[in-house]
């Protein structure tokens, strides 16, 4: 997977990563890979509906001690 953008949203509480998801993923071309690594929990159900409701993929999502990392494919 080629990732065009890191978005570091470590230590932000909701609704915070996803505000800066949505700023990040305009700077990324339509098919290009945004890769959000969060620490709030929340940030996973969030992310999830976002991505559908908003028309980008989410394309995979991990987590390990507690930091959740997001694949985000623009649509």
């Amino acid at each position: 997977m080629n990732i065009t953008k890191t978005l570091d949203a470590k230590g932000l509480a909701c609704p915070m990563p996803i505000v800066r998801t949505k700023k990040a993923i305009d700077e990324v071309n339509s098919g290009e890979v945004l890769e959000v690594v969060a620490t709030d929990a929340g940030a996973k159900s969030d992310l999830a509906a976002w991505t559908k409701s908003s028309g980008h993929k989410l394309l995979e999502t991990k987590e390990e001690d507690g930091v959740y990392t997001f694949y985000v494919e623009k649509g």
